[in-house]
């Protein structure tokens, strides 16, 4: 079984390689979380939900400055043979505050920064800078 996070970073990765204006993403609940908080953190342009039913996905407009992507790293955290978990207190900034920690708390998927705000800890997804 593959990694759905991971074919998410790579989908995202792979389509700002070739300077794609957007990417379109299978549908799921959490993938959809995921993207709503990159675009919180200014790192897409705009997220939206596309299609119905079988066919609905996560449709992704890339975000580029000066031609260069906005997203400049990707990093998947806790994988699924080694999950990494953290308590609000250790959840460090990435990259000095340059970039965020995407986290899965039991209050709901949130930024590393909203984790520490709300006292609350969880499973480290992935880095973006």
């Amino acid at each position: 079984m593959t990694d759905p996070i991971s074919d998410f970073l790579n989908r995202i990765n792979n389509a700002q390689a070739l300077s794609r204006p957007e990417v379109k993403i299978p549908f799921s609940k959490l993938k959809y979380e995921v993207a709503k908080i990159l675009e919180q953190e200014k790192f897409v342009e705009k997220v939206s939900k596309v299609g119905r039913k079988l066919h609905k996905v996560v449709k992704i407009d890339l975000k580029y400055e000066e031609g260069k992507p906005v997203i400049s790293g990707l990093k998947r955290v806790s994988k699924p043979g080694q999950r990494v978990y953290s308590p609000a207190k250790k959840i460090k900034p990435v990259r000095g505050g340059y970039g965020f920690a995407v986290v899965s708390t039991p209050k709901g998927v949130m930024s590393d920064k909203e984790a520490r705000k709300q006292k609350v800890g969880g499973e480290i997804l992935f880095e973006v800078w």
